[in-house]
């Protein structure tokens, strides 16, 4: 299920030319949904960075409807510990007329998804150690409800002057809600890992991948995004994520995908 964004990581890795140098005000961006830690600009000791992102459709005529997605992801960094604190939603929302002409909305997506994450600084090569926790309200997924807490290790497998390569891993704890109100907890083994790739001083490529194994259920997510520097503090992103569960019920389908347009600001 999630051939295509792994497709594009192994082709990233499989020895693409070196761009530029990244430009030291572009933040590298990941996904809300595999809260791995995202490479930012230098922090200074005890500062913040804050980006927002948010991104709109909407549809007239024949067809009338809304979406909107949009992230807001704020790191803290110190000499020994990072903190990274995420907030996402997406909601799609149509209108249609009724027997009677009236006109009736109907809501089809509706999920929020919040992390928050502690790591301590190892020394060298990029290691860390991590306690993470996530929560996703998804009103029309395969789970209403999916929260993990868990701890782990992470460390920098891949550097080069335009590209670097994180991968974490790490034992966890779930629990999920389905649509009938049935209940799934246990323990979990979480897997990530994130392709950064400095196309050149304005763009920017990023892979992400995250595997949550439980006893009953695989939950996998995986993000590909692209973005353009427009200023000092703005970007266009372009992504493509992918999020799928194992075991579903019979009325859901295993695999949710969302494309997105979406304008970023950083301060």
């Amino acid at each position: 299920m999630l051939m295509k964004p792994l497709s594009i990581l192994a082709l990233a890795l499989a020895g693409i030319p070196g761009a530029a140098l990244a430009a030291p005000d572009l933040p590298q961006i990941g996904d809300v949904h595999a809260p791995l830690a995202v490479a930012m600009p230098a922090i200074p000791d005890g500062g913040w960075f804050t980006s927002a992102e948010l991104g709109a459709i909407t549809t007239s005529g024949n067809t009338n409807g809304t979406s909107v997605t949009g992230k807001i992801d704020a790191r803290h960094e110190t000499a020994r510990w990072s903190h990274e604190f995420i907030a996402s939603g997406y909601f799609k929302e149509d209108e249609y007329e009724d027997e009677f002409g009236e006109p009736v909305k109907s809501r089809s997506a509706q999920r929020w998804a919040t992390s928050a994450k502690a790591s301590l600084k190892l020394l060298g090569d990029g290691r860390r150690a991590f306690v993470l926790a996530t929560h996703t309200d998804d009103r029309f997924g395969a789970y209403r409800k999916y929260s993990t807490v868990g701890i782990g290790y992470g460390s920098r497998w891949y550097t080069a002057p335009d590209k670097t390569l994180d991968v974490e891993i790490g034992p966890g704890y779930s629990v999920g809600k389905r649509d009938n109100e049935e209940e799934e907890r246990g323990m979990t083994v979480r897997s990530a890992a994130q392709f950064r790739w400095q196309v050149s001083p304005s763009a920017f490529f990023a892979q992400t991948v995250s595997v949550e194994k439980g006893t009953g259920n695989t939950h996998s997510v995986a993000e590909t995004s692209l973005s353009t520097k427009i200023n000092g503090s703005m970007q266009m992103k372009a992504g493509f994520s992918v999020r799928n569960d194992s075991d579903v019920p019979d009325d859901k389908k295993n695999t949710d995908t969302q494309t997105s347009l979406t304008m970023v600001y950083s301060f």
